[in-house]
Parts: structure tokens; sequence; C-alpha cells
């Protein structure tokens, strides 16, 4: 299912099927010499300058695009939309291409002066990472799998290597390297498949149960469209032709079959199939057809590899069918039926099902168990808590581990479970795995079913990617792969903290803190960037982000704040920022930046803020509400246009989102939304320096919207700030596909935000 999610400068989001995941450090030796020579410039002598805008930028005229009233009525109302004509669904219309290269073109000549700076940000940031390196290998049947990426290269190749011993999965075990070990087998090289395309993106890679064959879903326009492909892991010969025009979602059903989902016109993924290798896409069997044009489907494998899971699910309420894998079932059955306001996960084990379930009662969900032959028949095996959110289960043959979310904080407890075949109950006795820092991110990673060892990924705002194994039986953990961070990283020289803001209705909003303590000051002087989302139940925990070290090695303080719209502390803080209570996630914002404000964390002549996608939306609102509150902005690929686009249901994601936003066919949701939807709030007033970015390929966030956000800022804002628009024609909702060619995107946007508050090292300074 697509949402408005992106990819923060300086934050990340939690690693859904969807949505890429973070990127980890990788190096540049070569590029270190530079990076040192700017890193180590004291924060004075990163002096103010009399403008933002050098002499010679200053001569280029902003795009000025031009008016073509369009009138929008809804219950008697008349908006004026001047500038509906930058929609262009086929991303063809020379007008609105030549206008967005204009904006690009614009942005550049603005951002020339600091274009030595941003390459030494760039050098900054890649030098931070080992490029050549492998993740944490998993042991999957005979083989260890694992990424290796390559120095130089923008894309990863997928490994794997035999495993030289029959014995069992434990935290101790090891991938034998070296000569006398397994040679390495590369099965696919994504430089070698992104040769050609300007994006290229790996959106699933699954291997068949027998590990004789892979596939790998493929993207090469950023829009989110795969194409799949079988091949044979070994020789890597393509099997069969691929499956075209589908999600990201498949999963294999034995050796013989795949099963996947497709899309309607407005990329609503509503329909799942059953493909046999060998025959026509033509010929699949169409397994289910969801017609409600508000619900959208997910598909999974249950840990045991025994049953998939179709989930069909809309904002408010999900319902499951599975899939009998070794019976080959070729049609779903009903495990959890369609009911308004109940929302059901499950997985597998033994002769049960596990189900998560959260209704409007148990708002935080319960866990319970029901046996495969009587799925009306459950038990309760975790109840409802007001204070604790299940957020995920992982099964295995012994045991569960449970991840919960407890006053905002991620937390994971081990149960071992009663033997297959035995009665399951409440689950008590649980291990409950300690972790160390104030704030931090804690993930479930895949695992071996068929062991006691659960892997986990840990981090925190200071504290590097990092791979845990733990074992069940022990409480033994095992660090596997900590990423490396070059460029003298020192964890010691960071504080991290947690803190909170109250909203003005009262209500404690938590904020995760980042500084270099040998760098600030803490007396209000010190320039801050601020970063919030809220929307979607999603949670921004406080990850690690290499990138984010270029700001906070020149005195800036980093804040995440984690407002309601999120999931960080439970279902109802989620309820309190949605429909007809959006405007918290929004007061919550700007409370937030008071508080540090007040506190002197910082100053508005110092406190830059920055949001993406539904954070881009805050962006939009909180900048027409309190422009006064900050110096500079920072919206990626913002939805912005909020009335009008939840009005036109030919656009994705408008149904499926009825219930997060409203539906403004009724007339409370559309007064409710026109009261703080960014574009149609713009108004004569003064705004702060901004920035914001698009991809013309984004399926999530249609480019038209921040570039009608900003031709009406053009038109309307009364003073002489900066204010960048940067479409990126070749991509779509996550930017540029390769993981050098993504932190161009950081150094632009770090370099843009000193700029902005004339923080530049006396090279650039001096063209000021």
């Amino acid at each position: 299912m697509l949402l408005r999610i992106g990819l923060a400068v300086g934050s990340t989001l939690p690693r859904l099927p969807s949505i890429p995941p973070p990127l980890r450090p990788q190096s540049s030796c070569r590029l270190l010499s530079r990076r040192r020579a700017l890193l180590l410039l004291p924060l004075s002598s990163l002096r103010p300058s009399a403008s933002p805008v050098s002499s010679a930028a200053a001569m280029a005229a902003p795009p000025v695009a031009r008016k073509v009233p369009r009138k929008l009525a809804e219950h008697g109302d008349v908006r004026v939309d001047d500038y509906y004509w930058l929609r262009d669904d086929a991303r063809a219309d020379p007008a609105v291409l030549a206008h967005l290269r204009a904006e690009n073109d614009y942005t550049a000549a603005l951002m020339s002066d600091t274009k030595q700076l941003e390459d030494e940000i760039f050098a900054e940031i890649r030098g931070r990472i080992k490029e050549d390196d492998i993740d944490a290998p998993l042991r999957k049947g005979q083989y260890y799998y694992y990424k290796r990426t390559l120095t130089g290269k923008e894309y990863a190749q997928r490994c794997r290597r035999l495993v030289p011993t029959d014995g069992p999965v434990t935290v101790h075990d090891e991938m034998p390297t070296g000569p006398d070990a397994p040679a390495e087998h590369i099965i696919l090289d994504e430089n070698l498949k992104a040769e050609g395309h300007d994006y290229y993106s790996i959106g699933a890679f699954k291997v068949s149960p027998s590990g004789k064959l892979v596939a790998y879903a493929e993207d090469t326009k950023g829009d989110e469209i795969y194409t799949v492909f079988v091949i044979d892991a070994e020789s890597g010969q393509y099997v069969g032709q691929p499956l075209k025009a589908i999600t990201s979602d498949i999963e294999w059903a034995g050796d013989d079959n795949l099963v996947y989902i497709t899309m309607d016109n407005i990329l609503r993924p509503d329909k799942v199939w059953l493909h046999k290798l060998g025959s026509d896409q033509s010929e699949d069997t169409c397994l289910y057809h969801e017609k409600d044009d508000t619900f959208s489907l997910g598909l999974h494998a249950s840990e045991s590899k025994q049953y998939l899971f179709v989930g069909s699910g809309s904002k408010n309420t999900s319902f499951i069918f599975y899939l009998d894998i070794p019976n080959q079932s070729k049609e779903l059955a009903v495990l959890t039926p369609r009911v308004d306001g109940i929302d059901t996960t499950a997985s597998h084990r033994g002769n049960h099902f596990y189900i998560t379930r959260r209704s409007e009662e148990f708002y935080n969900s319960e866990l319970v168990a029901c046996p495969l032959n009587n799925v009306a028949e459950t038990t309760v095996l975790l109840p409802h808590r007001e204070s604790v959110k299940i957020q995920d289960v992982q099964l295995f043959e012994n045991h569960i581990a449970v991840y919960e979310r407890e006053n905002g904080l991620p937390k994971a407890t081990v149960y071992r479970l009663p033997a297959t075949g035995e009665a399951v109950g409440q689950l008590q006795g649980g291990r409950a795995i300690d972790f160390v820092d104030p704030a931090y991110a804690v993930e479930p990673e895949p695992s071996q079913f068929n062991s006691n060892v659960v892997r986990f990924y840990y981090s925190s705002m200071r504290t590097p990617p990092s791979i845990f194994d733990y074992d069940m039986d022990t409480g033994v953990s095992v660090l596997k792969k900590i990423d490396a961070v070059l460029g003298g990283f020192d964890v010691s020289n960071y504080v991290t903290e947690r803190k909170w803001a109250a909203a003005s209705d009262g209500t404690q909003i938590p904020m995760s803190v980042l500084y270099r303590k040998d760098m600030v000051k803490l007396d209000g002087s010190d320039p801050m960037l601020l970063y919030g989302y809220g929307s979607y139940e999603i949670c921004i925990d406080p990850t690690f982000r290499g990138s984010r070290f270029s700001l906070v090695d020149r005195g800036f303080i980093y804040v995440i704040a984690h407002i309601r719209g999120g999931g960080e502390m439970g279902r109802k803080w989620y309820e309190d920022g949605k429909l007809l209570k959006k405007k918290n996630t929004f007061t919550d914002f700007i409370a937030c930046a008071e508080h540090l404000i007040e506190n002197k964390y910082c100053t508005k002549e110092k406190l830059c803020i920055n949001g993406r996608s539904a954070g881009g939306l805050l962006m939009g609102a909180v900048l027409n509400m309190r422009p006064d509150l900050f110096k500079a902005a920072v919206a990626g690929v913002p939805f912005v246009d909020v009335l009008t686009t939840m009005l036109d249901p030919t656009i994705p994601l408008t149904t499926a989102e009825w219930e997060e936003w409203g539906d403004p066919r009724k007339e409370e949701y559309y007064y409710y939304m026109k009261s703080y939807s960014p574009v149609d709030n713009v108004k004569a007033q003064d705004y702060p320096h901004i920035l914001v970015t698009a991809g013309l390929n984004d399926p999530r966030v249609m480019y038209s919207e921040p570039a009608k956000f900003v031709a009406k800022l053009r038109e309307l804002k009364t003073e002489n700030n900066l204010l960048l628009f940067k479409c990126e024609l070749g991509a779509g909702h996550f930017s540029k596909s390769g993981r050098f060619e993504k932190l161009r995107e950081d150094a632009f946007t770090y370099a843009f935000i000193l700029k902005a508050l004339g923080m530049t090292p006396p090279t650039t300074a001096s063209s000021l």
C-alpha cells in the first residue's frame, strides 16, 4: 500500500517493504582531506554574510507561472486555482516541463555560490562511508545470504555462500571467508542491471524454497510500478517471461508458483494473482479482487513458510485470507472476517494461527491464537494494555518475539511457547531485551524460524545501525554487524537526550535531541534543525543517519518532534492527529519549536525546520500559521494541495486516504481541510527562506502540488527571502536511486540551510 511517506534528510523512516531502508554508512578515503579541512573550521569561522543571495544570483529572475484561473466549486464554496494547469498526468506537456526546468535553472543559479560548500559537504558525508562492505549474512537453508557494496559503485551485489556445516544456528554462527571457505556466488549485480537507466531500484528479492530460483522486482522510473523477473540462482539465466505492471509484493507458493499483486488505474493494489512458472501472465489466476476503493491489498508469508497471508485494509479496518502452501491450495480461505473498525495481522506456527487484533475497545491491540481447524476459537496470549502498544510479532518454532511501544519507546520481549500440539495460553515469563540509549530504534530483522535466535536492528541518533543476534533461551546477545563510520567519528563526542514540550491542550510531546557536546553552548545561540512528520501512525524513531553529522559537527542541534498523528505513543496518539483533529499535528510542532526557544536550545533566527511528504504538509501548514517562528524550511515532496487532491478520486491515494484526512465531499471535512491545506492558505505575509523539492514520476505526491505551492508563494509573499524549487525529472518519491546520488540531495539541502543562516565558510562567504 502506498503512503505519503519518504526518507527525510536527517531522519529515517521505519524500514517498511514499500520504503527504501535508510542508507547505511559507506566510505570514500580519497575525499577525506577536503572533508577534514572544512570540518575542523570552528563555528565562529562560518561567519554570517550580509545576505544569503549573492549579487550574481540576485540578477536571476524567479520563474513566474502564468495564471489560468480555474473555478473549483464544492458545497457552495468556490475556490479559484490559477495554477491547476501545472498538473499533467502524462508528464509530457511542453509548457509544464519548461516551467519545471526554469525552476531548476533558477535554483541552480541562486545556489551556484554555494556549490563549493555543497561539494565539501558531499565529500565529508561520503567520507564517512565504508564503500566496500557487506551486511550481516543471514543463514537460510544451506546458504548465507548477504549484500555486498563496492568502492565507487552506486548499487549492491546480492550474494550467497554455502554453509559448510549442518549444525544448528547459534548466536556465535559466523560465515567463513578466506581461501578455504566456500566460494562467494553473486546472484544479482544491481550495478549491471542499472546500466542505461537514470533510476534503478530493487523492490523485492525472494529466493524460492529450494534455493534454486530467485524472483526480483525492479523499478526503472521511480513510479513504483514493478516488473518481476525470475532467474536461476546459479546461472543467472531468466526463467519464463517477466511479470509486468505489478507491486513489489511477491511471494513464492512452493517452487513452481508465485503470488503477486497488481494495481488499478489509481495505483491502488486491488488484485492478487497466482502465477505458474513457465505460463503466460495472461493465464494467471486471480485469487481475489478488492472492489472497495478505500481498501488496498498486501501480501506476506508466515515465518514458517507454510502459509501466505493476503490482507485487505483501509486506514481503520483490515481482514485476512490465507493460502495453504503445502497442500498446493489454489484458493484463498478466510482467516479473519471483515468487520468495520477491526484491524488484524497474522502469522503461523504449528497448529495455530497467531493474530494481532486492534479494535475501538482494544485500541493498542491484543495478541490471540486460534487453531488451524477452528479460526473462530481464539485464546488471548497478550491482553490489551492502555500504556503498551503491540507493534509487531515474530514467530519461531519454539518462541515468539513481541515488539511493543511503551511511553514512546520501543521494547522487545521474547517468550518460550508450548510444544507444538499442546494448548496455548496467556504468555508469561518473558525475557525483555535491554537497550542503553535514552532514545533509540529497534526493529525485527529476518531470522531463522527453526532456531532459538532472533535477529534485530538497533540504532540511536549517535549509535550506528547495528544487527544483533539474541539467544532466546539464554539471553546472550551478540553483535553481528555495526556499520562503520569513517572520518574520525567518535560516539563519545555526542549527546542524545529525550525532552518533552507541552502542547496547547497540555499534552506532553516527546522530542529526541542530538548535539555535539564540545560545539554547543545551549544558551540560545546554537543553530538547530527541527524535523517532524506526524501522519499514518508512522513512528519516526531516533535512528542513526551519517549525513546529519555534517550539520551537528558544525554546531547544530538536531531534534525530532514526535508529534501527534504518528504512532510513537500508541494508537490514541495517531487518532488525535488525524481527520478532524489533524491540526494537533501542526500545533504540536509549533509547541515543540517554542519550547526549544524558551529553553535556550535556539532562537527564531537560528531555527530551521524540515519535513518530507506528509511531513511536507506539516511544513506548509506551520509556515502559513507561524512564519515568524522559523528562519528556513525544507519541504520535501510535500503533500500541500490537500483539498483539491482529496476531492479528486482519480488521483492515486485519494480514495484510500479518506479515512486519514477526511472525505471533503462531506461539508464538515471540506471546511476543516480547507482551513489548513497549505496551497489554500498561502497569504500576503513574510515567509522564511524555503526550499521545496519534488519528483516528476512521484506516484504518492504528484509533482504539481509543490509546483503550485511555490507558484502561489512567489505571487503573494512579501519579502525577498530565498524560495527555491528543485524537481528531479528522472525520479519519484524517494529522489534518486543510487546510494551516492542520494547523498547529493542531503548535501544540497544542508548547503541551502547554511546559506539561509548566513553560515558559510570564508571561501564561500566571500562570493556572497
